[in-house]
């Protein structure tokens, strides 16, 4: 493995240990905790869907008519991440995207879905963020973070995508997930196997070969440039602070019920 790759692991350690030691899994103790965490984390689920399409679109040709296009080592490893992202497997055999599937999870534990489908109704409308946060009357958090997501997108700049597609979000979703899973897999009722198994599906999957292929792209679209490494570890820092943001305001909102 690249020594740079080494370097921005080390550098963020310590935010990657805040999330997945965050105090928001203790707080998470019956299936109302857990609806609110999903109405939260359901947008984070769908922006990463736009993050790796913007990766995809950068390093393939996604227009007609077709020309060659870039690394095909790089077309490669994304494609590879997007075919298990746009259309895995559920329990019952059904092929959907894992934002889709968060969906029927949602549905599954009660946790409405109606902010996010208004969100995606509006953005789609307008093709403007502001108009579907009004809509779907976010919270700041997951505003911030979405906000930021698109700010990456925008720049257009591969290497910058991929460092925090990987280490924003494919390196790190096992370890967070864990957490998650520990916490919620006893005592509690059976309407929330639809989102044990969209959990599980990440541990297995994020945690093998999609992060394994996201740290091959990171490092070959970085490659020499010892500016894009700097660039890179700046937005990945970023990145993390934005999820423990989140995170903050979904403990927030579950203690403020409790209260």
């Amino acid at each position: 493995m690249d020594h740079r790759i080494e370097k921005i692991r080390a550098k963020i350690e310590p935010l990657k240990q805040a999330i997945i030691n965050h105090k928001l899994y203790a707080v998470m103790e019956d299936i109302e905790d857990i609806r609110i965490f999903m109405q939260h984390h359901v947008y984070a689920v769908w922006d990463f869907m736009s993050l790796l399409k913007s990766l995809q679109f950068n390093l393939t040709c996604t227009s007609v008519p077709w020309f060659p296009k870039g690394d095909g080592e790089a077309s490669y490893l994304i494609n590879e991440i997007v075919t298990g992202e746009e259309s895995d497997i559920t329990p019952d055999g059904v092929r959907m995207s894992h934002f889709e599937m968060y969906l029927k999870a949602m549905e599954q534990s009660g946790a409405p879905t109606a902010p996010v489908q208004e969100f995606l109704k509006v953005l789609q409308e307008s093709r403007n963020l502001l108009p579907a946060f009004e809509a779907a009357n976010l919270p700041p958090s997951v505003r911030d973070f979405m906000t930021f997501t698109f700010h990456v997108i925008a720049t257009d700049q591969p290497h910058l995508l991929a460092a925090v597609f990987c280490f924003g979000r494919e390196d790190l979703i096992p370890g967070m997930f864990y957490s998650l899973v520990n916490d919620i897999s006893e005592g509690q009722p059976e309407n929330i196997t639809l989102f044990k198994y969209y959990l599980e599906r990440h541990i297995e999957v994020d945690g093998g070969i999609h992060s394994e292929l996201a740290l091959q792209m990171t490092a070959r679209l970085c490659g020499d440039n010892e500016e894009y490494w700097k660039q890179a570890e700046a937005a990945v820092s970023a990145a993390l602070q934005f999820r423990i943001n989140l995170w903050n305001g979904v403990h927030d909102a579950i203690v403020a019920r409790k209260n």
